[in-house]
């Protein structure tokens, strides 16, 4: 690897290492010793968790020669995270980077990729199945049979996008130093739920996954329609695999606003739809965990791309109706 191509220098140094903050509020209940930690995968220098894949993907390929800058085209199909976190990585090289979009991504997402310098291309109809990542999938293969030089990340398949993750159990594993009870991890592309799991098994932890799946996506159960993006999947990912989890919980969009409401109301911390998700997921086996255990919650963004929907009372009110007494701050109980 060339000193030019080192992620020692520069803005991609900066991925990974995210804190883990105690949530002394938000779950708190008079004589527990339950704690819960969140992992803030916002405060990646692209905003998310994706930040590792796309910077992994990104300079392996460059490593074998798999992408040459100032000649290869990286494609993808992304409606936010992991397209922005390969816009950032992209450009850092001086790689060109077409990002397949459909309807539904943001105009926020959309700029911020420009930003970095990503080429939009938009997929305007939904595919066979009628959702939109099916399409986009096409296209992305239309693109590289099109395009020379081109090489597809393949965030659905690329086992480097788990590899990459293992870092963040690893990380929490370094800093709390102590037995982790449960890890409650919203699942996608299922790369950041392969990679914890894959450290977990390989050091013969004793804890527990949950999965976050979303109502409507096709991981664990039937596909359908979703309004908050971030967690769940048209499809189910190959790099999902039969026992990839101890438990599941789906949760609906609902769910994920008052998730992201109660966050906010009591740590003060604004994230994303799937942090959202993976709050109301805590809330519902809540009384299931024992006593005394620690767990881990891992949030995926910030909520700064959320605010003219999950953080839009108007938005909020014309797609669930008046919902504000589910999140307003209760008295530890």
């Amino acid at each position: 690897m060339t000193a030019n191509l080192s992620i020692d220098e520069g803005i991609l140094s900066a991925v990974g290492r995210t804190p883990l903050v105690q949530l002394d509020r938000l779950f708190s209940r008079n004589g527990s010793s339950t704690r819960f930690f969140a992992k803030l995968e916002g405060l990646n220098p692209a905003g998310s968790v994706k930040d590792r894949a796309a910077t992994s993907m990104v300079l392996d390929a460059i490593e074998k020669g798999t992408i040459e800058p100032g000649r290869s085209v990286v494609v993808e199909s992304s409606s936010g995270n992991l397209g922005i976190g390969l816009a950032q990585a992209c450009c850092r090289f001086g790689v060109r980077f077409i990002c397949v979009v459909d309807p539904k991504t943001t105009a926020q997402n959309i700029s911020i990729l420009r930003s970095y310098g990503a080429e939009i291309d938009l997929v305007s109809e939904a595919g066979d199945a009628g959702d939109y990542l099916t399409a986009r999938l096409r296209r992305v293969r239309e693109l590289c049979a099109q395009l020379p030089h081109t090489y597809w990340t393949n965030q659905y398949e690329n086992v480097l996008n788990a590899r990459a993750q293992e870092s963040i159990m690893r990380e929490v594993v370094g800093e709390l130093e102590q037995r982790v009870d449960y890890i409650f991890i919203a699942t996608g592309t299922c790369g950041t739920i392969r990679g914890c799991g894959g450290f977990i098994r390989r050091n013969a932890l004793s804890t527990r996954i949950v999965a976050v799946d979303a109502e409507g996506s096709a991981i664990f159960g039937t596909p359908g329609r979703r309004l908050i993006p971030g967690h769940g999947a048209a499809i189910r990912p190959a790099l999902w695999h039969e026992g990839i989890a101890d438990q599941v919980v789906s949760v609906n969009d609902q769910d994920c606003v008052v998730g992201c409401r109660n966050l906010v109301g009591a740590e003060a911390i604004l994230a994303g739809g799937s942090s959202g998700a993976v709050v109301s997921a805590v809330e519902h086996l809540r009384d299931e965990i024992p006593d005394g255990s620690t767990c881990v919650l891992v949030l995926p963004d910030r909520g700064e791309r959320y605010l003219d929907t999950i953080y839009s009372d108007e938005w909020v009110h014309g797609n669930f109706g008046e919902i504000k007494h589910l999140w307003k701050r209760k008295a530890p109980c």
